[in-house]
Parts: structure tokens; sequence; C-alpha cells
């Protein structure tokens, strides 16, 4: 089943998602394995399961960055 987001658009017009591993958000947030996890599990952090892989969407790092940075300034 397709994602509501993705719902009608034709498959060639559909944009790439990188996808990254818990190990690639690990070094680019700076944070040790169990906080990536306790992010996703909260959901604080938005991902995709395939199997029995956990997947993080880029844009979702973008938003848990550009809040926090919103709840930081506030």
């Amino acid at each position: 089943m397709a994602s509501p987001l993705l719902a009608g658009l034709h498959p060639d017009t559909v944009p790439a998602l990188d996808l990254l591993t818990v190990p690639q958000v690990m070094t680019r947030l700076q944070l040790g394995r169990s906080a990536v996890y306790d992010l996703l599990r909260t959901g604080q952090l938005a991902s995709i399961t395939l199997g029995r892989a956990r997947r993080i969407p880029t844009h979702a790092l973008t938003d848990f960055i550009r809040t926090r940075l919103e709840q930081d300034t506030a």
C-alpha cells in the first residue's frame, strides 16, 4: 500500500528518498547507538522498517534538527 504522501503520484515522478542507517545518523548527530534508538522509540525521529532493518529518511533527520533548533531558541 502506498504512503498517503505518495498516493496518486506516477512512479516516475516520486522523488527518491534518501534513507540513512542508524550508524549514519549516529555519525551525523555525534550520538551513541542507544541515544539514536531512544529518539526513534519516543517518536522524536521518524523512521521506517524494512524487514529487520531500520531506515531514517534524510528529511526526518532535517525535521528533527529544525524542531530542536526551534525549541532551543524559544
